[in-house]
């Protein structure tokens, strides 16, 4: 009897425990959106300019930052994605690589972060990445065969799903995950109370384009295994290992921007 009530009273405090997970998953997930920001876009200096996209979700915020240097003509955009613990606001000294490079970026904010409105969730990002990516290829000095998705953390899900939704040239992943249900399994819950999956995998599975994967070899929040399987996976993955671990990649900044760019000058999809 009372191994009985043991047990009852296990199984009771399990359910708890995956209760508590299940509601409150999406803040563990998204924690950057108690992230506080000026309530206003702030004024933009070097030609950034600020957008709104529209989406059933709400208006997400984004910002487009001029390629440097570039010549006249149509030029190839970059479309990052941030991860999970930042904002946009964080970012334009972060990709100044590609500017350099004589690209066009766009950092797209996530519904429910930042000034943007909405509730985040991986149809909420999905949306506005596909919003995102059909406003700027609309521009003239665009070039649409040269559209590239960069990712970071998070931020590689929304990439590989704009990449699965429309026609992308290739994928920069910086510690990309396979989806989130191993983290699940990491939590001692069934996957299948994973409400945002994220399945990285099977996207990138059936993209044809190339995958550059740039992933730490002491990464602690998303080990190494996640980025080899996906480079595995993908028809044209190529997996750069850097000597760092999640939150302090990349070690060498020019480094990382040496590799970025050798990438896109093998792959013909280079802005200079």
């Amino acid at each position: 009897m009372n191994l009985t009530r043991i047990v009852i009273s296990i199984v009771a405090v399990y359910l708890c425990y995956a209760t508590v997970l299940f509601l409150g998953q999406r803040a563990i997930i998204y924690p950057g959106r108690t992230i506080r920001v000026a309530g206003q876009t702030p004024a933009f200096s070097s030609g950034i300019g600020s957008l709104w996209l529209e989406t059933r979700f709400g208006r997400s915020e984004a910002w487009f930052l001029p390629a440097m240097g570039a010549p006249a003509g149509k030029r190839p955009v970059v479309l990052c994605f941030h991860g999970n613990g930042e904002v946009i606001d964080f970012l334009p000294k972060q990709v100044e690589g590609f500017q350099k490079m004589g690209m066009d970026v766009v950092l797209v904010e996530y519904p429910g972060y930042g000034r943007s409105e909405g509730c985040t969730s991986e149809a909420s990002i999905t949306a506005t990445a596909i919003a995102a990516y059909d406003t700027i290829i609309k521009r003239d000095d665009v070039d649409p065969g040269r559209m590239i998705a960069f990712g970071r953390s998070l931020g590689c899900a929304a990439a590989c799903t704009l990449a699965a939704n429309r026609p992308v040239a290739a994928l920069v992943l910086q510690a990309p995950f396979t989806s989130t249900r191993p983290f699940a399994r990491r939590l001692l819950l069934p996957a299948f109370l994973v409400r945002d999956i994220f399945d990285n995998r099977t996207k990138l599975a059936a993209f044809p384009g190339p995958v550059l994967i740039l992933h730490g070899n002491r990464d602690d929040v998303i080990p190494l295994a996640h980025g080899r399987e996906l480079a595995g996976t993908a028809s044209k993955g190529r997996l750069i290992e850097l000597s760092c671990a999640h939150n302090d990649c990349p070690p060498d900044w020019p480094e990382f921007w040496h590799i970025i760019e050798q990438f896109f000058e093998e792959e013909g999809i280079s802005g200079r």
